[in-house]
C-alpha cells in the first residue's frame, strides 16, 4: 500500500508517499479500513520533527490520528459494523496510508451527507473538543465558555459544540482575519490577543465582573495567569495545547480562592477502551448535530496524498482556518 512516510525527521521536506507493507489481517475486533481521507493535526507536524512520537506499536514513520474510509475486511470477533459501511475515527497513528486497522471501538458512521473527505476533517478535534468541554469540564447549557485559539481546529469545534447547547462563547486568536470568520459560527465575543497575552479585562468587562464557567486552553503557558483572572468561581480550566509554553507561574491564593479545578487532556495516548468511550459519547451526541447540519466540518484545504509535503507546510504556516486534510 502507499503511505506518506517521514524519511527523516525534520521538515515537511521529509515526507514523501512511499510503497510499505500493508497491515496484517485483522484480530478480535479489529476492522481493516481503506482510507479515503486523513486529516492533519499539529501533533503530526511534530512527529515529522520527532518530537512527538507515537504509542508503541505504531510506527514512528507513518503520521496520521484521523481517517475516514470504508470497511474492508472486519475481525472475527467484530459486531459493529459490516463491509463496506462508511467509517470515520482516531488511532494513535498510521491513518495517512490507504490501508489502516483499529479497532470497531474507535469508529462511528458517517453521516449521509457528508463526504470522506469532510468526515476526514471531523474526529480528532470534534472528540477532543467534546470530551474535553461537556465529559471533563461538565459545561452545562447557558454557562460561558473562554476558547483560546478559537480559530484552529479544536477551537471551531468546541465553538459549535458550545453554541448548539446554548452558551455565550468567548474566543482568542492572534489574528484578526481568524476572528472575522469565527463570526460564520456566531462567536459571541471575539478577543485579538498580542504578545502580552492580555484578555483577562475584557472577559471581566463582558461578565460584570464574574468570569467565564470553562476556558478551553489550547496555548499553555504564557496564558495561564490571565486564564486564573478571567475564570469564574468555580471555574474549570482544560488544559489541552502547550504551543505557548509547557510551564507557568501558578498563583495558588486565587485558584483556592475561586475553588477552580484544572485538568490536562490528551486523547492521543489513552488506551483504546478509553478512547472508545469518547468515541460513543461523540457518536451519541455529536454524530446527530452532524447529520441534521447544526453543526459542520470545517474544511479549510484538501490536498493529494503525493501533495503531503505542500499539506504539512500550509498546516505549519498557521494560515489555514479550520482543517487540512488529504485525500487518498
Amino acid at each position: 500500500m502507499k503511505a506518506v512516510y517521514i524519511r527523516e525527521f525534520g521538515g515537511p521536506e521529509n515526507l514523501e508517499l512511499r510503497e510499505v507493507d500493508g497491515p496484517s489481517k485483522p484480530k478480535g475486533t479489529e476492522i481493516l479500513i481503506r482510507v479515503k481521507a486523513a486529516g492533519l493535526n499539529r501533533a503530526d507536524i511534530l512527529q515529522v520533527q520527532g518530537l512527538y512520537p507515537p504509542p508503541p506499536g505504531y510506527s514512528p514513520d507513518i503520521p496520521g490520528m484521523e481517517f475516514a474510509g470504508e470497511i474492508v475486511e472486519t475481525g472475527p470477533d467484530a459486531k459493529t459494523f459490516l463491509i463496506g459501511n462508511r467509517v470515520f475515527g482516531i488511532t494513535a497513528g498510521e491513518a495517512q496510508a490507504e490501508l489502516l486497522t483499529v479497532d470497531e471501538g474507535v469508529l462511528a458512521r458517517i453521516p449521509e451527507n457528508l463526504s470522506f473527505i469532510e468526515a476526514a476533517a471531523i474526529p480528532e478535534v470534534f472528540i477532543t473538543a467534546h470530551d474535553a468541554i461537556f465529559t471533563q469540564a461538565d459545561l452545562q447549557a447557558g454557562e460561558s465558555i473562554l476558547i483560546h485559539a478559537v480559530g484552529s481546529g479544536v477551537g471551531l469545534a468546541a465553538l459549535q459544540l458550545a453554541k448548539s447547547k446554548g452558551c455565550r462563547t468567548f474566543g482568542t486568536s492572534r489574528t484578526k482575519d481568524k476572528l472575522d470568520k469565527c463570526a460564520e459560527f456566531d462567536l459571541d465575543v471575539p478577543i485579538l490577543v498580542n504578545k502580552d497575552a492580555k484578555f483577562s479585562e475584557t472577559i471581566k468587562a463582558e461578565t460584570s465582573g464574574d468570569g467565564v464557567n470553562v476556558i478551553l486552553d489550547l496555548v499553555g503557558g504564557s496564558y495561564f495567569g490571565e486564564n486564573l483572572s478571567s475564570i469564574a468561581v468555580k471555574g474549570r480550566l482544560m488544559l489541552v495545547g502547550l504551543t505557548g509554553g509547557r510551564s507557568a507561574q501558578f498563583e495558588l491564593g486565587s485558584a483556592l480562592y475561586k475553588r477552580i479545578t484544572i485538568k490536562g487532556t490528551v486523547l492521543r495516548g489513552r488506551s483504546i477502551a478509553e478512547k472508545a468511550e469518547a468515541v460513543r459519547a461523540f457518536a451519541a451526541d455529536v454524530v446527530p448535530l452532524l447529520e441534521n447540519g447544526q453543526i459542520r466540518p470545517n474544511l479549510d484545504k484538501t490536498f493529494s496524498a503525493d501533495k503531503a509535503a505542500e499539506a504539512y507546510k500550509y498546516l505549519a504556516s498557521n494560515e489555514s482556518f479550520g482543517k487540512v486534510v488529504l485525500e487518498f
